[in-house]
């Protein structure tokens, strides 16, 4: 079997490298930029007032000189005005600095009568406050956004002081997440003792949709090896990748790797020295659609879908893979098996400011319910069984 690092690198050595696609800005919060972008122009563009009040040579108020004669008013969005020497433009935020002038004063420490403005005598002006000046949070033509960033909406302010009205982003992947099993009924339809609800396929595209990636569509396909491959088949036509899950042990109804090689996706791997989700297994179909077929226990099935399925579109997608995250066990954890320990866990933090996983053990890899409130899960590394308080593990949140 492969360690999880192998998994990981043979999925991401496999997966295609998914195309460009250009959307309007105001679509492309949540994806993944696939090009630079400039500043359009130095920002800011001018040297811009920072406060309402009256802007000044600072030469004059140096020499002695407190009361102004206004010449004018300019607001923001006014051309630049020239100040006269010994005289003020009464000045609004956001206005360009007006030429001649070097300070400004604000409106709550001057007053104003018969056309002048007189600066409190207290008040001790600089030369240049209030003043921000041109080109000092970006020049033009500055790297601004880099491919690889997911866009936030900070990035779409970015991206439109640029001018730009479209961008080029990764395009979005066409999904199929597949439920396999006569046990399950979906929420909404009368239900035996002897089946359990769907909840693998819903929680599999809530997650990938968390992550990015809604173009999603589920299918529940019975264990059935002739209905398997139709439908499979199908799939396979419309989509870059299929999720599946369960069907992928050694049971006799486990059809699937059967099924996917007789479709003609090559298996790059079966099974990972982990639990949960041992039984995960990965090909590329014949068209270079990514298939990841998951354990049907719901933990092992989320599990994988965040460490495997998720880790795998980002790459792909051009994703620029962020720092590793680590978390301190909150208290002992025994772990015999010679396998991976994915646990799932809360984060806390203690005065010093240190985060600290807190383990949430679940009853069997089916207790999905005990997932609720976790933050996500921590790798315990198979070399090792037992894991003190105070253990530095890597963190994957959900």
């Amino acid at each position: 079997m492969l360690t999880t690092a192998e998994a990981r690198d043979a999925i991401l050595g496999a997966m295609p490298a998914f195309d460009t696609e250009v959307v309007p800005v105001h679509a492309a919060t949540g994806r993944i930029l696939r090009q630079t972008v400039r500043a359009e122009r130095d920002q800011p563009p001018f040297d811009r007032v920072m406060m309402d009040g009256i802007a000044i040579a600072f030469s004059d108020f140096d020499a002695g000189t407190r009361e102004f004669p206004i010449q004018t008013t300019q607001h923001a969005g006014d051309e630049q005005q020239s100040l006269r020497p010994g005289s003020c433009v009464e000045i609004m935020t956001g206005a360009s600095l007006p030429q001649g002038a070097d300070c400004i004063v604000p409106v709550e420490r001057i007053s104003v009568s018969n056309g002048s403005a007189e600066i409190q005598a207290d008040y001790a002006a600089k030369e240049r406050q209030f003043i921000h000046p041109q080109a000092s949070d970006h020049a033009k033509d500055a790297e601004l956004l880099t491919p690889g960033t997911r866009i936030s909406p900070m990035d779409i302010a970015v991206i439109t002081s640029c001018g730009l009205t479209t961008v080029e982003v990764a395009r979005s992947l066409v999904i199929r997440v597949i439920s396999t099993g006569n046990e399950l009924v979906p929420a909404g339809e009368p239900i035996e003792k002897h089946q359990i609800r769907m909840s693998n396929g819903p929680a599999v595209i809530a997650m990938l949709g968390k992550h990015g990636y809604a173009n999603c569509v589920h299918d529940h396909i019975r264990d059935e090896p002739e209905l398997l491959k139709e439908r499979i088949a199908r799939h396979l036509e419309e989509a870059d990748v299929l999720v599946l899950s369960g069907g992928v042990s050694m049971g006799k109804a486990d059809y699937l790797p059967e099924v996917l090689e007789g479709l003609g996706v090559e298996v790059v791997f079966h099974k990972v020295s982990q639990r949960p989700g041992k039984p995960m297994w990965f090909g590329i179909g014949p068209t270079q659609q990514a298939v990841f077929a998951l354990p049907g226990n719901p933990v092992s099935t989320l599990v994988c879908c965040r460490h495997y399925v998720v880790s795998a579109l980002d790459a792909a997608s051009g994703l620029r893979e962020a720092a590793p995250e680590f978390a301190s066990l909150a208290q002992d954890v025994t772990f015999k098996p010679k396998l991976t320990c994915f646990l799932p866990v809360r984060l806390i933090s203690n005065v010093g400011g240190q985060m600290l996983a807190m383990p949430v053990h679940t009853n069997t890899s089916g207790d999905f319910a005990s997932l609720s409130g976790t933050d996500g899960c921590i790798e315990l590394p198979l070399q090792e069984s037992e894991f003190r308080a105070g253990t530095t593990a890597r963190l994957l949140r959900w």
